[in-house]
């Protein structure tokens, strides 16, 4: 066997065993066969065990043959040809110096984290539930990291919207979650409008969504963008939209801390690590784009500018640690994002790989932070207090202000309401009461049973 065709197995391997535990969890559902809580864990550490030492395998391989870009070509999902045009949706993964660090961190988290929700999560009802959709999150992450087409990137991306937002909702009884996992699926709908137009975009210019037709064909970092400055900054500033939603940057800061109402192994996973890095990762898979466009690297630091100083004021005035955690990552995802902008790929990744692993250590612990605190005390024989903090050297109306402003988050959430849901809210809510009319009109009745119950019902059972 050549070296080509292991890495193509290996490779294979890696995407193919969340596919499988995907399946393995999800047909016994589909069947009502319930599984053990034993054999869901048992499979979740096989399939990342497995994935895990067939991506390391690769990056030795790599660094001993002086391999820096492995594709496998899997075929296409779509191909149209229209007279003298063919558009194809090509099914291509990439393993180089960007998407094998970070295939190898989605999985040493994504192991670590079902390892501990394993226990966490003992008896919960909704146990299988949980493991579904990790599962399904696993596979998101794995595809988004190797992609090698900007739609095999976006069916990851799904992916891992998707999991998010029905984990958010995961206490589904009350009605908090569900709003606040809305809330989030709304706000990604926004970056996954932004994401599909730039890859409509890039398929029109370039004929192809492959990364290489659009970075050049030269290994990450090192591609060079074979379009205009123009070009390069619409495709930029929609992908950084994109970006922005998915990693919770101004202005979609406010679905951050709404996300913290899921369990607290998916809140470690998701947000503290791997899928609130996600819209960064996007940035540094397109940099090439930056060294085209000025005026797009400036606003990408200026982006993380602003969102790495709005995460630290709304971090200081929080009154629970999740929370608190949630916008520090913020902060930190913002000066990742000045990184990039700034050209220093390989200091992002490895600023990404660090605040990844502490941040999902943290919020891991979070749970227990006020019991270890107790214990500390017993052990030391006093109550422990904080460090004195020096006064501001501000005047007390802007203190104050900052304050204030930390506390609302900044109005975020009622500006993006004025301005962007409202409106589309009142648009379709007139749509729809033309579609009720006309439907009432022609069956002499209400036809829809779902117009008897208030929208935001506490209960579903006035529906039966």
């Amino acid at each position: 066997m050549t070296t080509e065709t292991i890495l193509q197995f290996l490779g294979l391997v890696v995407v193919a065993s969340p596919a499988i535990l995907l399946a393995a969890l999800g047909l016994p559902l589909l069947a009502g066969i319930k599984l053990s809580e034993g054999s869901q864990a048992r499979l979740t550490k096989a399939s990342v065990v497995f994935a895990l030492l067939a991506a390391i395998a690769i990056l030795g391989l790599m660094l001993v043959t002086g391999l820096r870009n492995v594709p496998i070509e899997l075929g296409n999902w779509v191909s149209i040809e229209d007279g003298h045009e063919h558009f194809h949706f090509h099914i291509k993964f990439v393993f180089d110096r960007l998407s094998v660090p970070f295939a190898i961190l989605s999985l040493v988290l994504c192991g670590t984290v079902g390892a501990f929700a394993s226990v966490y999560l003992h008896r919960e009802n909704g146990y299988r539930r949980f493991f579904f959709l990790y599962a399904l999150f696993l596979l998101g992450m794995v595809v988004s990291s190797l992609a090698g087409t900007i739609e095999t990137l976006f069916f990851g991306w799904e992916l891992v919207g998707l999991s998010s937002a029905l984990l958010v909702a995961y206490f589904h009884e009350r009605p908090g979650p569900v709003r606040n996992g809305l809330r989030v699926w709304s706000t990604y709908r926004i970056a996954d409008a932004a994401f599909l137009i730039a890859a409509l975009t890039m398929h029109h210019l370039t004929g192809a969504g492959d990364f290489d037709g659009l970075m050049g064909s030269g290994p990450w970092p090192n591609g060079v963008a074979n379009i205009g400055s123009w070009q390069a900054l619409v495709i930029g500033l929609l992908l950084l939209l994109a970006a922005a939603g998915k990693s919770g940057m101004v202005p979609f800061s406010g679905w951050l801390p709404r996300a913290m109402e899921g369990p607290t192994p998916s809140s470690a996973v998701f947000y503290g690590a791997l899928s609130v890095h996600l819209g960064t990762y996007l940035l540094l898979r397109v940099s090439p784009l930056l060294d085209v466009s000025l005026p797009l690297r400036i606003i990408v630091i200026v982006l993380g500018l602003v969102s790495a100083i709005f995460g630290t004021l709304a971090s200081r005035v929080q009154n629970d640690v999740k929370n608190a955690l949630a916008f520090a990552s913020l902060t930190q995802v913002g000066i990742i994002t000045i990184e990039i902008g700034l050209g220093l790929q390989y200091i992002a990744l490895i600023h990404m790989i660090g605040h990844a692993c502490l941040r999902t250590l943290q919020l891991l612990r979070a749970p227990s932070v006020l019991r270890d605190h107790q214990m500390l005390e017993d052990a030391v024989g006093e109550h422990l207090t904080g460090d004195e903090v020096n006064p501001p050297k501000v005047s007390t109306a802007f203190e104050l202000w900052m304050y204030r402003f930390a506390l609302q988050r900044g109005n975020l959430d009622a500006i993006l309401d004025d301005w962007i849901v409202r409106p589309f809210r009142k648009t379709f809510e007139y749509a729809d009461s033309l579609e009720r009319r006309w439907t009432d009109f022609l069956s002499g009745d209400n036809s829809r049973e779902s117009d008897r119950v208030p929208p935001y019902s506490d209960s579903l059972e006035d529906v039966v």
